[in-house]
């Protein structure tokens, strides 16, 4: 008989996860209590759900929602990272705790990972976390859209600065002749 407490478990996980935008795969083996708090801030500070769960439950909840090419690599110690508003973030808060805290010890390490209806491989994860955020690419989009403007305009300043000049020494030169 399945315990309530495991059924419990598994509608929260449920919860969690639907309508997640990036649910990665972390294995978080080989860090310490002190490190595991620090990535745990990282993600929330990013809006992250951060949950470490028996793979059973995981992988019964992820196949209620009907998500189960990530079966095969719930196996070993698997933590399971959650964003509901950006597909990049939980790749590149690891990445970037593997880089910082860890100074690249590879561990914790990408799994896979299930964004935006696509399984992710770990290296498809971490070129996934080089990407910018979605505000900086909007900034970009934005600075390359008005680039043409801003030329046009320092173009059309330049001949209205010359125009002035020479009217300006036209001037002179009748109030120096008077």
């Amino acid at each position: 008989m399945v315990q309530q407490y495991k059924i419990d478990t598994v509608k929260n996980l449920v919860e969690r996860l639907s309508g997640a935008k990036a649910i990665i795969l972390v294995d978080y083996k080989g860090i310490n209590i002190e490190q595991v708090n620090e990535l745990r801030n990282r993600f929330r500070t990013d809006k992250v759900d951060y949950v470490v769960q028996k793979n059973t439950l995981l992988k019964i909840a992820l196949n209620e929602l009907g998500i189960t090419e990530l079966d095969n690599y719930l196996k070993g110690p698997t933590a399971v990272a959650i964003c509901l508003e950006e597909e990049v973030a939980p790749a590149r808060v690891v990445a970037k705790f593997i880089k910082e805290v860890m100074e690249d010890a590879g561990f914790p390490s990408f799994k896979a990972g299930y964004v935006a209806g696509h399984v992710f491989s770990p290296k498809e994860l971490q070129a996934l976390a080089t990407l910018p955020s979605r505000d900086e690419l909007l900034a970009r989009v934005l600075g390359s859209m008005t680039a043409p403007l801003t030329g046009f305009m320092a173009v059309n300043q330049g001949v209205i600065r010359k125009f002035m000049y020479a009217v300006n020494s036209l001037i002179e030169k009748q109030a120096d002749a008077s």
